[in-house]
């Protein structure tokens, strides 16, 4: 999110009209780069660039990689094509393929010739895999090893690669075609004899994507096998770059965002830190369609209520049960669908793992039932006295009929919410979409059901 710091800006703006390059070069130099990039972002983009412009090129472009994306574009749209040149060069690969995507594709065309044909081909060769994937997000700045190459002839090859790789503390083993054959730690080829083959030392079982896996999963296996980098392959185990640990946690981030905007009912495109960046049209546009659908599915809760008006006529202490029927299912509900998306998202469970999820879900749910069937019988008992009820039915009728009724909507509501997910993911769409507002709008009109169908049968009303 572009964060604006007010105090800082009249101090920078008065730098860059008196002109003080050497306190703007301090500026730059003085704070990390993620701190000096949050301070310029309170900034126009032409000011920004302004105090960039006045340290040098290494740094400026490190600076500029952590501005928010809108504001990259921003300022690149002010330079010409020249300047977009020189600072794509010495941007990260992948930093340098993620921007250029979100160039206008006038100015893209615009840039790509005046970049050196390695450069320029790499962007063209990473931002051609499909959004979503390792390949998207891998760099192509790594250090690659011979299996020939002693361990100090390792190290020497590693000074001389090092100022232009993302890590240098795995570097990767390769044959002639590039086939991945393992990996070594800086730590293997400094405690190694200096004249160990690498082919003896390397580790030979190398955790890694595929360019084409899902990059939550590529996000994954690095937090799960604590890696600093994931090589990255293609289908011929040929090394194609590689996802770092920084980059990983961005994925992660990325995707809880994406799972928890799903779950409550929001389109769009689900980037990460983009509130205060989006219009409110824009967020009407990603709210509206789902609160409009489910208005109309309320609809049906509604008809229900009319259809058993007569019943409610007769026990009008009914109606105070119906939001606390609402909202207990609805609550259940959610709470297991919660529980199951995120087992799903883990990997701790999978859609042929239905009958036990539904058989534990099952167990808590008589336990929730009886505990809220206990409540309700009271609450009936307790401030029932003085309600009117038809001839031939007691309170002790009335709060059992109410007390089954909100078990069994407990039991269903907690199924429902957890063979939801398992259904979707059984046809390979995303378990995040059975949103909190729709389960809660098809648990109400369950409940409803269920509650007026237990209390007639029980009552014979």
């Amino acid at each position: 999110m572009r964060t604006r710091n007010p105090l800082v800006a009249p101090e920078l703006r008065e730098m860059l009209a008196s002109g003080d390059s050497q306190a703007l070069r301090h500026f730059c130099e003085s704070v990390h780069p993620a701190s000096a990039a949050e301070l310029v972002s309170a900034l126009s983009g032409e000011e920004a660039w302004g105090v960039l412009r006045h340290t040098d090129m290494s740094l400026r472009a490190e600076i500029f990689s952590h501005l928010d994306r809108d504001f990259q574009v921003e300022i690149i749209e002010i330079l010409h094509r020249g300047a977009i040149a020189r600072l794509l060069a010495e941007m990260s690969a992948d930093d340098r393929a993620d921007l250029f995507k979100h160039l206008p594709e006038e100015l893209r065309e615009s840039v790509l010739p005046a970049m050196a044909h390695v450069e320029r081909e790499d962007i063209r060769r990473l931002v051609a895999y499909e959004e979503g994937t390792a390949g998207a997000v891998m760099t192509s700045d790594y250090a690659t090893l011979s299996p020939e190459l002693t361990a100090s002839q390792a190290i020497e090859h590693l000074r001389e690669v090092a100022p232009d790789a993302e890590t240098i503390y795995y570097a990767y083993v390769i044959d002639g075609q590039r086939r991945l054959l393992g990996f070594v730690s800086l730590k293997d080829l400094i405690l190694a004899r200096r004249g160990a083959r690498i082919s003896d030392i390397m580790h030979g079982e190398a955790i890694f994507a595929r360019v084409q896996d899902d990059q939550e999963d590529a996000a994954r296996k690095i937090r799960k096998y604590d890696l600093i980098a994931l090589p990255v392959v293609n289908d011929d185990d040929v090394l194609m770059g590689i996802i770092t640990h920084d980059d990983a946690m961005d994925i992660i981030t990325q995707e809880h965002t994406e799972d928890m905007e799903k779950f409550m009912a929001i389109a769009g495109s689900h980037e990460d830190a983009v509130y205060m960046r989006s219009s409110a049209w824009r967020h009407f546009k990603n709210r509206s369609i789902w609160v409009f659908v489910l208005a109309l599915f309320g609809l049906v809760s509604g008809y229900i209520i009319q259809s058993f008006e007569g019943m409610l006529l007769q026990l009008v202490i009914l109606t105070t049960f119906i939001p606390m029927l609402a909202d207990t299912g609805g609550n259940t509900g959610s709470q297991s669908a919660t529980l199951v998306v995120r087992a799903l998202a883990l990997k701790e469970v999978s859609p042929r793992d239905f009958r036990r999820v539904l058989a534990k879900e099952f167990q808590v749910a008589i336990l929730l039932a009886l505990m809220l069937g206990v409540v309700a019988f009271g609450r009936v008992l307790l401030f029932g006295a003085g309600s009117t009820v038809p001839e031939g039915v007691s309170l002790g009728m009335i709060a059992m009929a109410v007390s089954v009724a909100l078990g069994v909507q407990v039991v269903v509501a907690t199924l429902v919410g957890a063979l939801m997910p398992l259904l979707v993911s059984k046809l390979n769409r995303d378990p995040a979409v059975i949103a909190s507002p729709a389960l809660t709008t098809i648990v109400d009109i369950t409940g409803l059901l269920i509650f007026f169908a237990t209390v007639k049968l029980m009552l014979g009303i």
